[in-house]
Protein backbone atom coordinates (compact mmCIF):
# COMPACT_ATOMS: atom_id res chain seq x y z
CA UNK A 1 0.00 0.00 0.00
CA UNK A 2 1.39 3.34 -1.28
CA UNK A 3 1.99 6.06 2.17
CA UNK A 4 3.21 9.83 2.93
CA UNK A 5 3.99 10.65 6.41
CA UNK A 6 2.14 13.91 7.19
CA UNK A 7 3.12 16.24 9.89
CA UNK A 8 1.34 19.31 11.07
CA UNK A 9 1.85 22.09 13.40
CA UNK A 10 -0.73 24.21 14.76
CA UNK A 11 1.00 27.79 15.39
CA UNK A 12 -1.55 29.85 16.63
CA UNK A 13 -5.08 31.83 16.38
CA UNK A 14 -6.31 35.17 16.48
CA UNK A 15 -9.23 37.13 17.11
CA UNK A 16 -11.22 33.99 18.14
CA UNK A 17 -14.93 34.72 19.25
CA UNK A 18 -15.56 35.30 22.95
CA UNK A 19 -17.12 32.17 23.59
CA UNK A 20 -16.94 32.88 27.41
CA UNK A 21 -17.60 35.86 29.14
CA UNK A 22 -16.93 35.55 33.04
CA UNK A 23 -13.95 33.66 33.00
CA UNK A 24 -11.04 33.46 30.80
CA UNK A 25 -11.23 31.25 27.30
CA UNK A 26 -8.62 28.41 27.51
CA UNK A 27 -8.44 26.85 23.79
CA UNK A 28 -7.51 23.75 22.52
CA UNK A 29 -7.76 22.18 19.11
CA UNK A 30 -8.87 18.88 17.78
CA UNK A 31 -7.46 17.43 14.86
CA UNK A 32 -8.96 14.72 12.53
CA UNK A 33 -8.03 13.21 9.16
CA UNK A 34 -10.72 11.75 7.13
CA UNK A 35 -14.28 10.02 8.45
CA UNK A 36 -12.16 8.04 10.65
CA UNK A 37 -12.87 8.89 14.12
CA UNK A 38 -9.63 7.03 15.33
CA UNK A 39 -7.37 9.62 14.14
CA UNK A 40 -8.50 12.41 16.49
CA UNK A 41 -5.33 14.25 18.18
CA UNK A 42 -5.20 17.03 20.38
CA UNK A 43 -3.04 20.16 21.23
CA UNK A 44 -2.56 20.94 24.79
CA UNK A 45 -4.95 23.74 26.08
CA UNK A 46 -3.36 27.29 25.96
CA UNK A 47 -4.54 28.97 29.43
CA UNK A 48 -3.03 32.49 28.43
CA UNK A 49 -3.47 33.52 25.30
CA UNK A 50 -7.61 33.73 25.45
CA UNK A 51 -8.73 34.78 21.78
CA UNK A 52 -5.02 34.87 20.21
CA UNK A 53 -4.08 31.03 21.52
CA UNK A 54 -0.82 29.77 20.31
CA UNK A 55 -0.08 26.23 20.44
CA UNK A 56 3.26 25.55 18.27
CA UNK A 57 2.14 21.60 18.88
CA UNK A 58 3.09 19.19 15.98
CA UNK A 59 1.26 16.12 15.19
CA UNK A 60 2.45 12.82 12.77
CA UNK A 61 -0.08 10.79 10.98
CA UNK A 62 0.80 8.27 7.78
CA UNK A 63 -2.21 8.80 5.91
CA UNK A 64 -2.66 6.72 2.44
CA UNK A 65 -1.88 8.19 -1.05
CA UNK A 66 -5.61 7.99 -1.72
CA UNK A 67 -6.12 10.48 0.41
CA UNK A 68 -4.22 13.32 -1.86
CA UNK A 69 -5.65 11.74 -4.86
CA UNK A 70 -9.31 12.67 -4.04
CA UNK A 71 -10.63 15.56 -3.23
CA UNK A 72 -13.08 14.13 -0.39
CA UNK A 73 -10.49 13.24 2.50
CA UNK A 74 -10.84 16.49 4.63
CA UNK A 75 -8.26 17.54 7.40
CA UNK A 76 -11.15 19.17 9.93
CA UNK A 77 -9.50 21.09 12.43
CA UNK A 78 -12.07 22.13 15.67
CA UNK A 79 -11.32 24.68 18.39
CA UNK A 80 -12.96 24.31 22.07
CA UNK A 81 -13.01 26.57 24.73
CA UNK A 82 -11.87 24.45 27.85
CA UNK A 83 -15.01 24.08 30.64
CA UNK A 84 -15.63 21.99 33.76
CA UNK A 85 -19.20 21.34 32.67
CA UNK A 86 -18.00 20.15 29.03
CA UNK A 87 -16.13 22.26 25.81
CA UNK A 88 -17.13 24.87 24.27
CA UNK A 89 -17.78 24.90 20.55
CA UNK A 90 -15.61 27.85 19.17
CA UNK A 91 -15.63 27.12 15.15
CA UNK A 92 -13.63 24.90 13.03
CA UNK A 93 -11.46 24.56 10.05
CA UNK A 94 -11.59 22.17 7.12
CA UNK A 95 -9.48 21.78 3.55
CA UNK A 96 -9.86 18.79 1.75
CA UNK A 97 -5.93 16.90 1.78
CA UNK A 98 -5.97 17.12 -1.71
CA UNK A 99 -5.81 20.86 -2.03
CA UNK A 100 -3.41 21.53 0.99
CA UNK A 101 -0.65 18.61 -1.22
CA UNK A 102 -1.43 20.63 -4.34
CA UNK A 103 -0.44 23.71 -2.87
CA UNK A 104 2.36 22.47 -0.70
CA UNK A 105 3.70 20.41 -3.42
CA UNK A 106 5.97 23.28 -6.01
CA UNK A 107 7.34 24.34 -2.74
CA UNK A 108 8.76 20.78 -1.49
CA UNK A 109 5.85 19.39 -0.15
CA UNK A 110 5.52 21.94 3.27
CA UNK A 111 3.82 25.10 3.36
CA UNK A 112 2.41 27.74 5.97
CA UNK A 113 -1.13 28.41 5.68
CA UNK A 114 -4.04 30.67 7.68
CA UNK A 115 -8.08 29.80 7.48
CA UNK A 116 -10.25 31.79 8.84
CA UNK A 117 -12.79 29.99 11.47
CA UNK A 118 -15.98 28.96 10.71
CA UNK A 119 -19.27 27.97 12.42
CA UNK A 120 -22.06 26.43 11.15
CA UNK A 121 -22.44 27.78 7.49
CA UNK A 122 -21.15 31.07 7.60
CA UNK A 123 -17.94 32.28 8.52
CA UNK A 124 -17.32 32.90 12.27
CA UNK A 125 -14.22 35.35 13.90
CA UNK A 126 -10.81 34.68 14.00
CA UNK A 127 -7.88 33.04 11.78
CA UNK A 128 -5.92 29.67 12.62
CA UNK A 129 -2.26 29.24 11.74
CA UNK A 130 -0.65 25.95 10.57
CA UNK A 131 2.04 24.59 9.05
CA UNK A 132 2.24 20.90 7.50
CA UNK A 133 4.85 18.98 5.19
CA UNK A 134 3.98 16.08 3.12
CA UNK A 135 6.75 13.43 3.31
CA UNK A 136 7.65 11.10 0.22
CA UNK A 137 5.98 8.30 -1.02
CA UNK A 138 6.71 4.74 0.02
CA UNK A 139 5.40 1.52 -0.27
CA UNK A 140 4.44 -0.25 3.01
CA UNK A 141 3.33 -3.75 3.62
CA UNK A 142 0.27 -3.53 6.15
CA UNK A 143 1.24 -6.26 8.58
CA UNK A 144 5.10 -4.19 8.80
CA UNK A 145 3.05 -0.80 9.12
CA UNK A 146 0.71 -2.20 11.59
CA UNK A 147 3.61 -3.10 13.98
CA UNK A 148 5.81 -0.09 13.18
CA UNK A 149 3.88 2.77 13.24
CA UNK A 150 0.35 1.36 15.05
CA UNK A 151 0.22 4.83 16.93
CA UNK A 152 -0.19 7.09 13.98
CA UNK A 153 -1.15 5.04 10.98
CA UNK A 154 -4.37 5.73 8.32
CA UNK A 155 -3.25 3.46 5.97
Amino acid sequence: MDCRRFEITLISASDLEDVRKLFKMKVHARVSIGSNPNTEKRTPTDKHGEINPAWNFSMKYTISESMIQYPNDMLVIKLYCKRKLGDRYIGEVHTSMKELYEYAYPNGGSAVMNYPVQKGSAQSQGVLRFSYRFGEKVTVDKLVMAESVAGWSMC
